[in-house]
Protein backbone atom coordinates (compact mmCIF):
# COMPACT_ATOMS: atom_id res chain seq x y z
CA UNK A 1 0.00 0.00 0.00
CA UNK A 2 3.00 2.19 -0.26
CA UNK A 3 5.38 4.02 2.26
CA UNK A 4 4.27 5.81 5.24
CA UNK A 5 6.42 9.03 5.56
CA UNK A 6 7.04 11.80 8.23
CA UNK A 7 5.50 14.92 8.28
CA UNK A 8 6.05 18.33 8.61
CA UNK A 9 3.19 19.79 11.05
CA UNK A 10 3.47 23.31 9.45
CA UNK A 11 3.51 22.31 5.79
CA UNK A 12 0.82 19.76 6.33
CA UNK A 13 -1.12 22.35 8.61
CA UNK A 14 -1.09 24.79 4.94
CA UNK A 15 -2.01 21.97 2.79
CA UNK A 16 -5.36 21.29 5.39
CA UNK A 17 -6.11 24.97 4.92
CA UNK A 18 -6.21 25.09 1.11
CA UNK A 19 -8.73 22.18 1.36
CA UNK A 20 -10.82 23.04 3.47
CA UNK A 21 -11.13 26.30 1.43
CA UNK A 22 -11.68 24.11 -1.54
CA UNK A 23 -14.09 21.96 -0.02
CA UNK A 24 -16.40 24.02 1.14
CA UNK A 25 -16.35 25.89 -2.18
CA UNK A 26 -17.67 22.70 -3.38
CA UNK A 27 -19.74 22.33 -1.01
CA UNK A 28 -21.21 25.73 -1.63
CA UNK A 29 -21.63 24.82 -5.17
CA UNK A 30 -23.71 21.27 -4.11
CA UNK A 31 -25.42 23.18 -1.91
CA UNK A 32 -27.30 25.40 -4.21
CA UNK A 33 -27.90 22.60 -6.94
CA UNK A 34 -29.98 20.66 -4.24
CA UNK A 35 -33.42 20.90 -5.25
CA UNK A 36 -35.09 19.88 -1.70
CA UNK A 37 -33.97 20.57 1.73
CA UNK A 38 -36.37 18.29 3.23
CA UNK A 39 -35.53 15.78 1.34
CA UNK A 40 -33.73 12.62 3.11
CA UNK A 41 -29.69 12.77 3.57
CA UNK A 42 -27.10 10.20 4.20
CA UNK A 43 -27.90 10.89 7.78
CA UNK A 44 -30.74 8.45 8.59
CA UNK A 45 -32.58 10.98 10.61
CA UNK A 46 -31.50 14.17 9.28
CA UNK A 47 -33.18 15.60 6.38
CA UNK A 48 -30.36 17.36 3.57
CA UNK A 49 -31.16 20.98 5.06
CA UNK A 50 -30.93 19.53 9.09
CA UNK A 51 -27.29 18.25 7.74
CA UNK A 52 -26.44 21.91 6.21
CA UNK A 53 -28.00 23.41 9.18
CA UNK A 54 -25.43 21.15 11.30
CA UNK A 55 -22.44 22.09 9.22
CA UNK A 56 -23.44 25.86 9.41
CA UNK A 57 -22.99 25.23 13.13
CA UNK A 58 -19.73 23.84 13.11
CA UNK A 59 -18.09 26.59 11.12
CA UNK A 60 -19.96 29.09 13.07
CA UNK A 61 -18.70 27.29 16.53
CA UNK A 62 -14.87 27.35 15.37
CA UNK A 63 -14.75 30.84 13.71
CA UNK A 64 -16.62 32.10 16.88
CA UNK A 65 -13.46 30.70 19.03
CA UNK A 66 -11.39 33.29 17.06
CA UNK A 67 -13.62 36.24 17.19
CA UNK A 68 -15.00 38.96 19.96
CA UNK A 69 -18.21 37.48 19.42
CA UNK A 70 -19.76 35.59 22.61
CA UNK A 71 -21.28 32.21 23.14
CA UNK A 72 -23.23 31.42 26.16
CA UNK A 73 -21.89 27.73 25.61
CA UNK A 74 -23.80 27.00 29.39
CA UNK A 75 -27.01 27.58 27.60
CA UNK A 76 -26.78 24.87 25.04
CA UNK A 77 -24.26 22.61 26.26
CA UNK A 78 -25.48 19.84 29.55
CA UNK A 79 -24.03 20.83 32.75
CA UNK A 80 -20.79 20.30 34.03
CA UNK A 81 -18.10 17.98 31.37
CA UNK A 82 -20.35 15.45 30.65
CA UNK A 83 -20.05 12.68 28.30
CA UNK A 84 -18.48 13.26 24.44
CA UNK A 85 -21.82 11.88 22.99
CA UNK A 86 -24.67 13.89 25.13
CA UNK A 87 -22.31 17.29 24.27
CA UNK A 88 -22.25 16.72 20.65
CA UNK A 89 -25.87 15.41 20.60
CA UNK A 90 -26.95 18.78 22.10
CA UNK A 91 -24.80 20.95 20.20
CA UNK A 92 -26.48 19.09 16.93
CA UNK A 93 -29.87 20.25 18.05
CA UNK A 94 -29.24 23.74 18.99
CA UNK A 95 -27.59 24.20 15.48
CA UNK A 96 -30.43 22.41 13.36
CA UNK A 97 -33.24 24.49 15.44
CA UNK A 98 -31.04 28.11 14.64
CA UNK A 99 -30.75 27.62 10.98
CA UNK A 100 -34.34 27.14 10.13
CA UNK A 101 -37.03 28.06 7.49
CA UNK A 102 -36.13 30.10 4.56
CA UNK A 103 -32.87 30.71 6.50
CA UNK A 104 -31.89 27.24 5.02
CA UNK A 105 -31.87 28.68 1.45
CA UNK A 106 -28.66 30.64 2.27
CA UNK A 107 -27.14 28.15 4.28
CA UNK A 108 -24.07 27.60 1.65
CA UNK A 109 -23.28 31.18 1.84
CA UNK A 110 -23.65 31.22 5.71
CA UNK A 111 -20.72 28.14 6.03
CA UNK A 112 -18.33 29.93 3.25
CA UNK A 113 -18.24 32.97 4.86
CA UNK A 114 -17.47 31.30 8.30
CA UNK A 115 -15.21 29.42 6.35
CA UNK A 116 -13.43 32.22 5.17
CA UNK A 117 -13.59 34.13 8.61
CA UNK A 118 -11.58 31.09 10.32
CA UNK A 119 -9.23 31.02 7.69
CA UNK A 120 -8.50 34.78 7.55
CA UNK A 121 -8.51 35.04 12.12
CA UNK A 122 -6.14 31.85 12.27
CA UNK A 123 -3.74 32.95 8.95
CA UNK A 124 -0.12 32.46 10.31
CA UNK A 125 -0.89 30.92 13.43
CA UNK A 126 1.09 28.31 14.50
CA UNK A 127 -0.18 24.85 14.11
CA UNK A 128 -0.19 23.95 18.13
CA UNK A 129 -2.49 27.26 19.20
CA UNK A 130 -4.76 26.26 21.84
CA UNK A 131 -8.43 25.97 20.73
CA UNK A 132 -11.55 26.51 22.82
CA UNK A 133 -13.85 23.74 21.65
CA UNK A 134 -16.88 23.58 24.79
CA UNK A 135 -18.67 21.15 23.15
CA UNK A 136 -16.07 18.37 22.49
CA UNK A 137 -14.69 19.10 26.36
CA UNK A 138 -14.33 21.84 28.61
CA UNK A 139 -10.64 20.44 29.55
CA UNK A 140 -10.03 19.55 25.54
CA UNK A 141 -6.28 20.37 24.64
CA UNK A 142 -7.40 20.77 21.42
CA UNK A 143 -5.03 22.87 18.81
CA UNK A 144 -5.69 24.60 15.42
CA UNK A 145 -4.23 22.07 13.40
CA UNK A 146 -7.00 19.66 14.85
CA UNK A 147 -9.38 22.24 14.71
CA UNK A 148 -8.62 22.80 10.91
CA UNK A 149 -8.55 19.18 10.38
CA UNK A 150 -12.14 18.31 12.27
CA UNK A 151 -13.45 21.07 9.96
CA UNK A 152 -12.30 19.78 6.75
CA UNK A 153 -13.57 15.90 8.32
CA UNK A 154 -17.62 17.65 8.89
CA UNK A 155 -16.88 19.47 4.99
CA UNK A 156 -16.37 16.16 3.42
CA UNK A 157 -18.17 13.24 5.10
CA UNK A 158 -21.69 15.87 5.18
CA UNK A 159 -21.12 17.16 2.24
CA UNK A 160 -21.23 13.47 0.96
CA UNK A 161 -24.44 12.85 3.32
CA UNK A 162 -25.97 15.81 1.66
CA UNK A 163 -25.26 14.58 -1.98
CA UNK A 164 -26.51 11.03 -1.23
CA UNK A 165 -29.58 13.05 -0.49
CA UNK A 166 -29.57 15.33 -3.56
CA UNK A 167 -28.60 12.47 -5.90
CA UNK A 168 -25.19 14.02 -6.90
CA UNK A 169 -21.70 13.31 -6.77
CA UNK A 170 -19.02 14.15 -3.77
CA UNK A 171 -15.89 12.25 -4.53
CA UNK A 172 -13.33 12.32 -1.91
CA UNK A 173 -9.78 12.45 -2.66
CA UNK A 174 -6.93 10.69 -1.08
CA UNK A 175 -4.99 13.81 0.06
CA UNK A 176 -7.91 15.13 1.37
CA UNK A 177 -8.92 12.30 3.37
CA UNK A 178 -5.03 11.62 4.61
CA UNK A 179 -4.79 15.47 5.92
CA UNK A 180 -7.92 14.80 8.23
CA UNK A 181 -6.72 11.36 9.71
CA UNK A 182 -3.61 13.25 10.07
CA UNK A 183 -4.96 16.82 11.51
CA UNK A 184 -8.05 15.45 13.85
CA UNK A 185 -7.94 11.35 14.33
CA UNK A 186 -4.91 11.48 17.23
CA UNK A 187 -7.78 14.16 19.30
CA UNK A 188 -10.98 12.27 18.31
CA UNK A 189 -10.69 8.59 18.25
CA UNK A 190 -9.55 8.52 21.87
CA UNK A 191 -12.82 11.04 22.80
CA UNK A 192 -14.98 8.24 20.49
CA UNK A 193 -13.78 5.16 22.72
CA UNK A 194 -16.48 3.27 24.63
CA UNK A 195 -15.03 2.82 27.71
CA UNK A 196 -17.43 0.55 28.85
CA UNK A 197 -16.40 -1.91 26.36
CA UNK A 198 -12.83 -1.06 26.59
CA UNK A 199 -12.57 -1.31 30.37
CA UNK A 200 -10.23 -4.69 30.54
CA UNK A 201 -9.23 -4.45 27.03
CA UNK A 202 -5.65 -4.17 25.52
CA UNK A 203 -4.88 -3.77 22.44
CA UNK A 204 -2.31 -2.13 20.33
CA UNK A 205 -2.92 -1.24 16.03
CA UNK A 206 -0.28 0.37 13.95
CA UNK A 207 -2.85 2.21 11.52
CA UNK A 208 -1.02 3.04 8.52
CA UNK A 209 -2.51 4.92 5.89
CA UNK A 210 -1.46 4.77 1.90
CA UNK A 211 0.92 7.48 1.50
CA UNK A 212 -0.32 8.95 4.64
CA UNK A 213 -0.39 9.31 8.06
CA UNK A 214 0.87 6.51 10.82
CA UNK A 215 -0.85 5.75 13.95
CA UNK A 216 -0.65 3.94 17.05
CA UNK A 217 -3.29 3.26 18.30
CA UNK A 218 -3.63 1.94 21.91
CA UNK A 219 -6.20 0.86 23.90
CA UNK A 220 -5.69 -0.08 27.47
CA UNK A 221 -8.33 -0.93 30.17
CA UNK A 222 -10.95 2.07 29.44
CA UNK A 223 -8.39 4.33 28.06
CA UNK A 224 -7.13 5.32 24.56
CA UNK A 225 -4.38 6.95 22.98
CA UNK A 226 -3.11 8.18 19.20
CA UNK A 227 -0.15 9.09 18.54
CA UNK A 228 1.85 9.90 15.12
CA UNK A 229 5.21 8.38 13.83
CA UNK A 230 5.50 6.54 17.54
CA UNK A 231 8.84 5.41 18.61
CA UNK A 232 8.80 1.42 17.43
CA UNK A 233 7.11 -0.53 19.66
CA UNK A 234 4.97 -4.35 19.43
CA UNK A 235 1.30 -4.14 18.06
CA UNK A 236 -1.00 -6.79 18.27
CA UNK A 237 -2.72 -5.83 14.74
CA UNK A 238 -1.50 -3.78 11.64
CA UNK A 239 -3.80 -2.10 9.32
CA UNK A 240 -3.49 -0.64 6.24
CA UNK A 241 -5.81 1.41 3.78
CA UNK A 242 -6.55 3.54 1.87
CA UNK A 243 -7.29 7.19 3.10
CA UNK A 244 -10.54 7.49 1.89
CA UNK A 245 -12.01 4.54 2.49
CA UNK A 246 -10.34 4.61 6.15
CA UNK A 247 -12.50 7.92 6.30
CA UNK A 248 -15.64 6.54 5.03
CA UNK A 249 -15.57 2.93 7.18
CA UNK A 250 -14.70 5.25 10.35
CA UNK A 251 -17.62 7.67 10.23
CA UNK A 252 -19.98 4.50 9.48
CA UNK A 253 -20.56 6.21 5.90
CA UNK A 254 -19.18 2.45 4.54
CA UNK A 255 -19.53 -0.53 5.56
CA UNK A 256 -15.91 -2.48 6.37
CA UNK A 257 -17.07 -5.65 4.34
CA UNK A 258 -17.15 -3.45 1.57
CA UNK A 259 -13.93 -1.58 1.83
CA UNK A 260 -12.50 -5.16 2.43
CA UNK A 261 -13.43 -6.33 -0.57
CA UNK A 262 -12.46 -3.44 -2.87
CA UNK A 263 -8.76 -4.42 -1.08
CA UNK A 264 -8.90 -0.71 0.41
CA UNK A 265 -8.19 -2.21 3.62
CA UNK A 266 -6.40 -5.48 4.81
CA UNK A 267 -5.14 -6.61 8.43
CA UNK A 268 -2.06 -8.39 9.73
CA UNK A 269 0.32 -8.55 12.46
CA UNK A 270 0.49 -11.17 15.20
CA UNK A 271 -2.90 -11.00 15.80
CA UNK A 272 -5.11 -9.80 12.25
CA UNK A 273 -8.16 -10.80 13.25
CA UNK A 274 -8.46 -7.98 16.33
CA UNK A 275 -8.93 -5.69 13.06
CA UNK A 276 -12.43 -5.40 13.57
CA UNK A 277 -12.52 -4.52 17.17
CA UNK A 278 -11.21 -1.02 16.39
CA UNK A 279 -14.48 -0.07 15.08
CA UNK A 280 -16.28 -1.89 17.61
CA UNK A 281 -14.52 0.18 20.64
CA UNK A 282 -14.01 3.96 18.73
CA UNK A 283 -16.67 4.98 17.50
CA UNK A 284 -17.89 7.99 15.07
CA UNK A 285 -19.78 10.94 17.03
Amino acid sequence: MGAVTRFDPVAEHERARAALRAVVLRLVRLMREVPDVNAASGVPVWTVGDVAAHLAGVHFAYSAGFTDEAVEWDAVLPPGNGPFGERIAAMNATAISLFDGEERARLGDFIAERSEMFLRVTEGLSPDTPVTAPWLGKDLPLTLAAATGLMLSESLVHGLDIARGAGRPWPIGADEASLVLGQSMPTMMPLGLDTAKARGVTIAFDLAIKSGPRLAVVIDDGTATVTRDAPPRAYDCRITAAPAAFLLVSFRRTPIWKAIARGQMRAGGRRPWLAMRLGELIGSP
